[in-house]
């Protein structure tokens, strides 16, 4: 099997934190940005880094994963390290990763830890968010769905979440209307994916109540103190507004009104 590795990137005015996501890849066999018609200058950057660049068109996506197949499937190696770009891939990441391919054994993907922040703080609540972001392009696809993975033919597993060397670093610093954002345009494509679900007034309470629980004393968000509870109470308010909207949606497909 090959021992090369793709870099793919699913971009949209990402110029942000792009250039620092480049530079830490830079040094992969290559580098596919799966652009959706960016209009700041994420290009440029992209082409001083020596980028492959492919279009996905941007419509009316909230998100990279209708673009994620298309993207994979427009790189040329046989393994594909898949990174956001507001995300670092570190130098051990790099060397573990090439390691690993060159082993008779290896996995078909791995799923990667990674370090995330919220009002300037590292958060012990989110660690460590496995994401299966490396894999074998052949037979690999992504559903067009928020908050999904793709699908990999032969075995999965994960690196140590003890090495934390090895984890992304995601250089986003969310504050809390960036999240309230995200949540009505997640929400909105979430509901798609979970039109089937049959909640009703007791999943207003429970799901939202379960989520907060889970983050803060579960997940360990009370180690992070005010932003560990704030995040906590923000993921309640999103499961809230997700299965209202599922709820809406189910009454105006059944023709209720006033």
């Amino acid at each position: 099997m090959s021992d090369k590795i793709s870099v793919v990137i699913n971009t949209y005015n990402a110029s942000k934190y792009l250039e620092r996501s480049l530079e830490a890849v830079k040094d992969f066999d290559e580098i596919v940005i799966c652009d959706m018609e960016s209009t700041d200058d994420t290009l440029d950057i992209a082409r001083k880094y020596g980028c492959k660049i492919v279009t996905y068109p941007k419509g009316n996506h909230v998100s990279a994963e209708p673009a994620r197949t298309f993207a994979i499937q427009s790189a040329t190696s046989q393994w594909v390290l898949v990174v956001d770009s507001d995300e670092i891939v570190t130098p051990a990441l790099k060397d573990y990763l090439y390691d690993i391919i060159s082993r008779p054994n290896c996995p078909s993907g791995l799923y990667i830890p990674r370090k995330n922040y919220f009002m300037h703080h590292f958060m012990h609540s989110f660690y460590p968010d496995f994401l299966l972001r490396f894999f074998i392009r052949e037979g690999t696809e992504w559903p067009p769905y928020v908050h999904t993975l793709p699908t990999v033919q032969g075995r999965i597993d994960y690196l140590p979440k003890s090495r934390k060397e090895l984890a992304f670093v995601h250089l986003a610093d969310d504050d809390i209307r960036t999240v309230m954002q995200k949540t009505n345009l997640y929400t909105d494509n979430e509901v798609e994916k979970k039109a089937s679900k049959k909640y009703g007034i007791g999943a207003l309470f429970y799901r939202p109540a379960w989520r907060c629980f889970r983050s803060y004393i579960l997940k360990g968000g009370i180690r992070d103190g005010i932003p560990g509870l704030v995040h906590a109470v923000l993921d309640g308010v999103y499961q809230f507004i997700l299965v209202a909207k599922i709820i809406e949606k189910r009454r105006e497909r059944n023709g209720r009104t006033i």
